[in-house]
């Protein structure tokens, strides 16, 4: 089964639809959409390690055109945001996150915007507190630019390896994966 899945999106990463499909979900995940952009710029730089940096802007600029609407949902559509901000299991978000680019503010996205925290609770919580909007973009600019950039290099360079390894043992990273992801599921419920 996972090597189906896998050779699937091998195939998706190598065929001439990838860089819009690429710049689609990078721009949606900023705003509203759950899953990140690196399960497309993984293998599409795998696929094609020539034009990883390529790739690598593509997710920049649309991730920060995205999160540009992220932060209109959170200056404009404030129950929206509000609701958004719920879905993705921070119901006190507005008030936390408030507190946070008060005390931090340019830190929280320029932090936030590198790690595998969904982006888009920066970008609509930034609307909501009503964030410095040239700050907002350059920052994420730099962070988002930073994270896409740094994979982008790293599967160039050292991707084959890193491909034959896991396809010699993908069902067993597979599992591995999963347990990682339940884990860290339950883990926020429980201390989240």
């Amino acid at each position: 089964m996972f090597r189906k899945m896998y050779e699937w999106v091998m195939r998706l990463a190598g065929s001439r639809h990838a860089p819009a499909s690429l710049a689609v979900i990078s721009f949606a995940e900023s705003s509203f959409f759950p899953i990140p952009p690196d399960v497309m710029l993984a293998p599409m730089v795998l696929a094609r390690p020539q034009r990883a940096f390529l790739y690598a802007g593509i997710c920049t600029i649309a991730s920060v055109l995205g999160g540009l609407l992220g932060y209109a949902i959170g200056v404009w559509l404030e129950p929206v945001g509000y609701t958004i901000l719920k879905l993705f299991g921070h119901p006190e978000g507005p008030a936390e996150f408030q507190k946070w680019f008060d005390q931090w503010g340019l830190w929280v996205i320029l932090i936030k915007g590198a790690t595998p925290i969904p982006y888009k609770l920066v970008t609509i919580t930034a609307g909501l507190a009503r964030f410095d909007l040239f700050t907002f973009i350059w920052a994420s600019v730099v962070t988002r630019g930073a994270r896409f950039f740094i994979v982008a290099a790293v599967l160039k360079y050292y991707g084959p390896a890193m491909l034959k390894e896991f396809e010699r043992r993908m069902n067993l990273y597979a599992i591995i994966g999963i347990l990682v992801l339940v884990g860290g599921l339950v883990a926020l419920k429980m201390f989240g």
